[in-house]
């Protein structure tokens, strides 16, 4: 009979609470705080519904995640995801830590090189880069990470016109044990196209070939597979060193990290299920590590995460509309906000948690935006007490895509308040009202009048 292998025991902390039949219940106290500062008060003098960050969460989540990297490994960058959240003033308090920008578009480009981000530390992603924005990197010294051929070959025709030598990386897509593969951006691995676009890189001498890039996936609950990507780049990164005596100066493993939140159909709760990034660290640290390196050759690590550095630092609060039955007599409460301004809702199941005390007494609900749309649903079932019109709710983990992703339909955008390491707000983006819209419409001559 074969030995069976040992496996070590992992001691990870659970965050239970009372169950009902439709999993843990998360709803347990009302939150009528953040960071010390009254979400009544909140509500009261910047109106309702409203995006409340804390920079005191966000610094702690940096410094937290920098520091499981770099006690593991010596040579490591982060570089602020801006399509996460462009606002400029989260932006800036991740370069005031000391992060890069990292961009996927031109849009995001000049925003980065705005808030005052030099152009050697932006990292220039996005399979959407067009002549102009090419040629913006390039003249500010950008690492350019080329995303298809069509682009390697604009980007070699315009080095010679241009008399430059752009500084490029390639992106890299590879099988990780995660399906579906993430393999509609950069080149495969497993199938030679990704060294096939090294050697055309390095044959020319136009492009200067500095870096490695992936992303395998968003919100990753797998740090394994990590493992795999950074095994995997490594061992690109040497052979490029064996057969053309290239020194790849770093390797990007991108974002993806999960957070806190928890995915629409788990059974357990996010904060049980979703690893620490202290995981992530380990493996694609502990990979690189071990990939044979020469030690004055050990490639910088670039980090590119988003989510898992914003997400709980978001809060979106906003009030109760009214409340009725529907016809299966489920409880149904109307809000003021919906997935026009909370668009994970449709693949998170967010903690929602009331801001003011209440009784013991809770009801499973729906809980509806305002929207004119039957899939204005923000959750589909929760547990809590009945809502009267004109309570006011918080949700939680909203710091990552939605003020990025909201959109002005039916309603206008709420404004965004940052909370400073002081409990002193800020209006870091003013509410919207009809002219933010207007302003850019223009109406031919002959459709202005009309008699009714």
């Amino acid at each position: 009979m074969a030995k069976l292998l040992y496996e070590r025991p992992l001691i990870t902390p659970l965050n239970t609470g009372m169950t009902n039949k439709f999993g843990t219940r998360t709803e347990y106290r009302p939150m009528t705080h953040i960071d010390h500062v009254a979400v009544k008060d909140l509500l009261q003098e910047f109106g309702s519904p409203l995006f409340v960050f804390s920079e005191r969460q966000i610094r702690n989540n940096y410094q937290s995640a920098k520091r499981a990297f770099e006690t593991r490994y010596p040579k490591v960058q982060f570089a602020w995801s801006y399509k996460t959240n462009y606002l400029d003033a989260i932006c800036n308090i991740f370069h005031q830590k000391g992060s890069w920008g990292e961009v996927v578009s031109g849009f995001e480009y000049k925003k980065a090189l705005k808030n005052g981000v030099p152009g050697d530390k932006i990292l220039f992603n996005g399979p959407d880069k067009t002549n102009e924005d090419l040629k913006m990197a390039i003249e500010n010294n950008s690492p350019i990470h080329i995303d298809h051929l069509d682009e390697l070959y604009r980007l070699t025709e315009m080095a010679r016109e241009l008399n430059k030598k752009p500084r490029v990386a390639i992106r890299v897509n590879m099988d990780t044990g995660i399906y579906p593969m993430w393999d509609r951006f950069g080149f495969n691995y497993e199938n030679g196209q990704a060294w096939d676009a090294v050697n055309k890189i390095l044959s020319n001498d136009v492009l200067d070939l500095i870096g490695l890039h992936c992303h395998i996936g968003t919100f990753m609950l797998a740090p394994s597979a990590y493992g795999i990507a950074a095994s995997k780049m490594s061992e690109l990164a040497l052979s490029i060193k064996r057969q053309h005596g290239k020194v790849i100066e770093y390797i990007d493993m991108g974002g993806g990290f999960a957070s806190k939140n928890t995915l629409k159909g788990a059974y357990l709760i996010g904060a049980d299920t979703v690893p620490e990034i202290s995981e992530f660290a380990e493996a694609i640290t502990s990979a690189i590590l071990n990939a044979g390196f020469d030690k004055d050759e050990l490639p910088y690590l670039y980090l590119e995460t988003g989510r898992a550095l914003v997400d709980d630092a978001g809060f979106l609060l906003g009030s109760v509309i009214s409340n009725k039955r529907l016809s299966d007599g489920r409880r149904a409460t109307i809000l003021d906000f919906g997935v026009n301004n909370l668009f994970t809702s449709f693949w998170y199941d967010h903690k929602v948690s009331p801001a003011q005390e209440f009784g013991m007494h809770t009801e499973n609900s729906v809980l509806y935006g305002p929207l004119c749309m039957n899939i204005d649903v923000v959750r589909e079932n929760v547990s809590l007490p009945p809502l009267n019109a004109g309570d006011q709710l918080v949700v939680h983990h909203v710091g990552a895509y939605n003020f990025t992703q909201s959109m002005q339909f039916i309603t206008l955008r709420p404004a965004v308040v940052l909370i400073d390491m002081k409990d002193e707000t800020h209006l870091v983006r003013v509410r919207e009202d009809n002219d933010s819209v207007q302003r850019y419409e223009q109406v031919p001559e002959y459709l202005k009048p009309f008699k009714l």
